[in-house]
């Protein structure tokens, strides 16, 4: 019987334990240089997200562990998902069969409903995952031309709704928190107000602002390059912005992130939902087709080295969690299950592997580094640097000419580092003095390369 009860008891303390270790270092905050996102004791942490909107309302118990359990092991450390789901998230039920609302009044929470979000939260924790949640769809406060709704939020309900749910998740580890749900708020509104209101909410809930992070996800071209930071970017409650791009190839991403990057106060930026993988382009598949992975690994890379935190993935197929028998949003896709290996996917282990095998912290954009630093997005080389490394990303595979001296030592190891298999090759050793000209193994489209320039000391490697 003693063995018995021992047995027991080990079985729930390594569950437990598989619980709590992923988040041993606390919850995330934003860096003392107000760039980047780390635990509460200082340990880095690099964002490799996905877009899973539809998680908490799609997808039962069984799917959202094999989704959360596929995701980890693929090195994704942050899954967006929305609880006020978009596609009539309010009036079709879970795949429990419950609505999150009583009556469709923010005011009245269906626990039933938000038990199964619980135990998809708890179970991305099991997996080290954070959950980037959004309270709700935008167009529950603002419908636009898109998207069910009904608007059914107020600045008075918004923040009893915040408070709620900022209660109920103050004490997870693995929550942040994201509003907005891809709308732009409209002029001469009170969707500032509303969405000002739900903040407040969530802050009093969450026990105050700093004890949560809160961001703002935007629609494309959010009325000027600021994305978020248009509206909110003095706000206490916004700690770091979020940017779209419009699921185009031409996208001046880059840029966008650059502005926001300058703006003070200094915030952390990251472009939360750029082209997806499988997607039409420009929502133009006739003439443009459908995204493919290197769409995807490119902006991945553009963005990052232009001064973003992190990046957020994105599937067509997965977003929604298209499968037969549901009615697929814009044009016929693959099953989420089977989307979930798609080429880009496993790729982006291997921008984790690149951005987290440096010290993260103290990289910065630096287009000074290099002499083509003004190329569009077809050939666009972009570079940042450590203090003593320096990434530089050739999209197209065009020859990189660069200023050297900018990093540490007396001599730097060069190396092509492949994003399409994740390995990197030596090129040599090199005096860190005058330029230096880099020509990649290969060049045109999809054959893009990342350079890497070390510090010959420090004999970094790759993870």
């Amino acid at each position: 019987m003693k063995s018995l009860f021992f047995s027991m008891f080990m079985v729930l303390f390594s569950a437990f334990s598989r619980a709590q270790q992923p988040f041993s270092h606390g919850k995330l905050q934003v860096s003392e240089n107000n760039r980047y996102l780390v635990h509460q004791d200082g340990t880095p942490f690099f964002w490799l997200g996905d877009t899973a909107w539809e998680l908490f309302h799609r997808l039962n118990r069984q799917e959202a562990d094999l989704y959360l359990n596929h995701r980890a092991k693929q090195g994704f450390t942050v899954v967006q998902a929305v609880a006020l789901a978009e596609l009539d998230g309010l009036n079709t039920p879970n795949a429990l069969g419950d609505k999150p609302l009583i009556d469709n009044d923010p005011s009245k929470p269906n626990d039933a409903y938000f038990k199964h979000v619980d135990y998809i939260i708890d179970k991305a924790a099991e997996y080290g995952i954070v959950i980037a949640l959004l309270p709700t769809w935008g167009d529950k406060v603002f419908k636009d031309k898109w998207g069910k709704g009904p608007e059914i939020f107020n600045e008075n309900n918004a923040a009893i709704f915040g408070e709620w749910i900022g209660k109920r998740y103050e004490n997870r580890r693995n929550v942040i928190w994201i509003l907005g749900g891809d709308r732009t708020p409209r002029q001469n509104s009170n969707d500032v107000k509303v969405w000002r209101a739900l903040a407040a909410g969530i802050g009093r809930g969450a026990g105050g602002y700093g004890k949560t992070l809160m961001s703002f996800h935007p629609q494309p071209n959010a009325v000027d390059m600021g994305g978020s930071s248009h509206w909110f970017h003095k706000d206490e409650w916004l700690d770091f912005n979020m940017l779209q791009d419009g699921h185009c190839r031409d996208e001046l991403t880059y840029d966008k992130v650059s502005f926001v990057y300058n703006r003070s106060p200094a915030k952390p930026v990251i472009d939360s939902e750029p082209i997806y993988e499988d997607h039409p382009v420009c929502f133009n598949v006739a003439d443009l087709g459908i995204s493919n992975a290197y769409d995807v690994r490119k902006f991945a890379y553009l963005d990052l080295f232009a001064g973003a935190f992190g990046h957020t993935y994105g599937c067509h197929d997965v977003w929604q969690m298209y499968d037969q028998g549901r009615e697929p949003v814009n044009g016929p896709h693959l099953s989420w299950k089977d989307a979930l290996d798609l080429p880009g996917a496993k790729q982006m282990s291997f921008v984790k592997k690149l951005m987290t095998s440096r010290p993260m912290n103290d990289r910065v954009p630096d287009q000074s580094l290099i002499v083509e630093n003004n190329n569009g997005p077809a050939d666009r080389i972009q570079a940042t640097r450590g203090k003593d490394y320096a990434f530089v990303y050739s999209a197209a595979g065009k020859r990189v000419s660069v200023h050297t001296g900018k990093i540490s030592g007396s001599d730097f190891n060069a190396y092509w580092f492949d994003p399409r298999k994740g390995e990197a090759k030596l090129i040599g050793k090199f005096a860190n003095k005058g330029s230096q000209i880099f020509v990649p193994p290969s060049t045109g489209y999809g054959k893009d390369w990342i350079l890497v320039l070390d510090d010959a000391d420090k004999n970094y490697g790759f993870n």
